[in-house]
This record gives C-alpha cells, sequence and structure tokens, in this order.
C-alpha cells in the first residue's frame, strides 16, 4: 500500500545519556539525596575522575561547592571565577551553575567550566599580560605620537624658512591638541580612585544612550529593545555607565559597517543567583542587574578573544585597544563585570554587564 501523502517522518530523539555526554560544558547530575547519578566525558577530564568513580557517591566526596550554592536549596544559583575544592584534583577555578529540575522536585544539575585563563592563572598569567601591555603601549604611543611629532617638525622648518606662519601655526596647534587627547585618555587607566555609586534607574540611561548613537554613529541602524520592566535599581554611576554604554554602542556601529544587516540590540534581565567575586579571597556578591549590548556583527576573531579587555589589544587595524580596557575598568569600579561571548542563532556578538542590586 503507497505511503499516504503529506505524511512527516520524524526521527528518534536522542537518549538523555547521549545529549549529556555531547554537552561541551562539565555536567553532573544530582538526585534528591545529593548522590551523584550522571556525570558527563567533560566532568570526568575535568575533575580527573571517571565517571564510574562517582556515580552512587555523595557529591561533598567528589567536590566542595561553595557555601552559598549549598545553602540556595530550591532555586537556581551561578557563581563566575570561584574557587572550589575537589577530592582528585586539587582547588580549580571555575564558572558554575546549578540548575533545579522543574519536573523533578530535588534533582539538579550542576554544570562547571574552567575559568577563562585570562587574569585568572595567578601570577605568571598577571605577569604576561602586563608584559602585553607594556609593549603594546609603546608600540601605540610611538606609532600614534611619532606622526604628529614629524607634522610639527616639518611646520617648523617651512615657518623657519620663512613660510608664512598662519596656517602652519595651527597645524601645530592641532598635532599637540591631537598628542594632547592621547595623553588624556591614557590617564583614565592612572584613576584610582573609588567611583561614587548610587541606586539608579537604568531605563532614561539606557534611552538616552540610544537617542545619542541613533543621531550619530548608528545613525540608519536598528537598535532593537529587549527589556525587563520589572528591573529594581541598579548601584551604579551614572556617568561612567553612560561612558561603557556609549563605548559599545560604537564599537558595534563600527563593527556592522555601512552595509548589510545592521541591527543592535539592548536588552536588560534580572539573573537570580548571580554571583562574583571581586578578588581572589573575597567573598562572592551578587550581580543580578544585567545590561547586553548584542550586535549581528562577525565578533572578535578568535585569538584575541580572551584578551578582548587587555589593553592595547584590538581586532582593528586602526584601532588602539583602549575601548574596551576602559570599558573593563569603568564596570569593575562600579563592582560589576562585563563579559563577551557568541550567542543564539544566527549568532550575535554580545557583551554583557553584570551590575548590584541597589538595597532598599
Amino acid at each position: 500500500m503507497a505511503e499516504p501523502r503529506g505524511r512527516v517522518t520524524i526521527a528518534a530523539a536522542p537518549e538523555p545519556a547521549e545529549v549529556l555526554a555531547a554537552l561541551p560544558v562539565a555536567v553532573l547530575l544530582i538526585d534528591p539525596d545529593e548522590r551523584i547519578v550522571r556525570a558527563n566525558a567533560e566532568c570526568e577530564l575535568l575533575l580527573n575522575r571517571s565517571e564510574r568513580s562517582m556515580i552512587g557517591r555523595p557529591l561533598r566526596a567528589v567536590l566542595a561547592l561553595p557555601e552559598e550554592v549549598d545553602g540556595q536549596h530550591g532555586r537556581g544559583f551561578a557563581a563566575f571565577d570561584t574557587e572550589i575544592e575537589t577530592r582528585a584534583n586539587g582547588r580549580i577555578r571555575v564558572d558554575l551553575a546549578r540548575v533545579e529540575l522543574a519536573d523533578h522536585p530535588g534533582w539538579r544539575a550542576i554544570t562547571l567550566h574552567n575559568a577563562a585563563t585570562t587574569r585568572r592563572l595567578g601570577h605568571s598569567a598577571d605577569r604576561a599580560a602586563a608584559a602585553r601591555s607594556a609593549v603594546g603601549a609603546a608600540a601605540m604611543l610611538a606609532h600614534e605620537i611619532k606622526n604628529p611629532l614629524s607634522s610639527i617638525r616639518g611646520a617648523a622648518q617651512l615657518i623657519a624658512d620663512g613660510a608664512p606662519a598662519e596656517e602652519l601655526t595651527r597645524l601645530v596647534i592641532d598635532e599637540v591638541d591631537r598628542i594632547a587627547a592621547l595623553i588624556d585618555r591614557m590617564e583614565d587607566f592612572t584613576d584610582t580612585r573609588p567611583l561614587a555609586v548610587e541606586p539608579l534607574n537604568i531605563y532614561p540611561l539606557l534611552a538616552h544612550a540610544r537617542g545619542v548613537a541613533l543621531t550619530g554613529f548608528a545613525r540608519g541602524m536598528t537598535i532593537e529593545e529587549r527589556f525587563d520592566p520589572s528591573l529594581p535599581p541598579a548601584l551604579a554611576n551614572r556617568d561612567a555607565l553612560l561612558q561603557v554604554l556609549l563605548n559599545l554602542l560604537k564599537n558595534a556601529a563600527e563593527i556592522l559597517g555601512p552595509r548589510g544587516e545592521r541591527r543592535i540590540v539592548l536588552a536588560t534581565a534580572y539573573r537570580h543567583g548571580m554571583a562574583v567575586s571581586p578578588a581572589p579571597g573575597r567573598p562572592r556578591l551578587p550581580l543580578p542587574i544585567e545590561i547586553c549590548v548584542m550586535d549581528s556583527g562577525p565578533g572578535a576573531p578568535e585569538d584575541i578573544a580572551e584578551h578582548l579587555f587587555d589593553p592595547f589589544v584590538s581586532s582593528r587595524p586602526e584601532g588602539k585597544g583602549l575601548g574596551l580596557a576602559l570599558v573593563d575598568k569603568l564596570v569593575r569600579d562600579m563592582g560589576g563585570i562585563i563579559q563577551y561571548s557568541r550567542e543564539g542563532t544566527p549568532h550575535m556578538t554580545v557583551f554583557r554587564i553584570l551590575l548590584p542590586r541597589a538595597t532598599a
């Protein structure tokens, strides 16, 4: 008998174990008795022990989670750049998330991901980053100052040879101003005074930044809003946050260029359980206020993605590599963090700002 027309053949769904094994992050499945039921291959690699040796054992016998995670029963939790103690592999730094399984009360999944190596590998990484910054600073300053100095020297020679001084004097002033502006930008990094933060309704600020972008550097582009209308006030500095938003929007507009899909998205959300340690040895702080600046561009090249917030690192030949480094500094000065990622289908570039919530 002929098969009825229009019938759709649906492939069998993969088994949960197959899905778990294919995930690119370490996953532990925990039952209501706090015992390990499954561990995928990435988890075996990260914890340096086999799934067989973990199944049936209490979670505490395999790794010790931070107190904040253990104390948050019944709800999800996430912590970035946190140190955990493993029984087989010593202390490791990871990005950690715990998810409660809604359809299975008491069951939870724990994901672990190696904390990015940038600024997280101790003194050797700090020295390497400092060396890259010093080399980058020297190269950038030499390049940027050499050109105006050559122009100034040429103008001075022409004036000495009797050329009319009026236009040449204007050129000298302009070039000196250009050098001064560069030095001013460098000095932004030397200001170690704490930023004054206060409870801030971020929505007027987002509207202002969007308006500035659309009337200037993002003219003709689409800036879509995806806002959580119930977001409480953030603890932030208005001027610093506005500078951060304008820098990120300008970067997105420059990456998108004059042709193709030119779409930028501003999004906000409240992230329960989001926390981060501001420095090694310091307690983790909740950072539930999320602001994302996303664009449909190609993102950063893979070879510099991990160093994107380091000074003097840029994906553009004409870039000085100061914009994102300053953004990172300002966000950290407000007690928050900023992250870069490629997310969604199709992929979008995402800069995610996480800030503290203002207390009532």
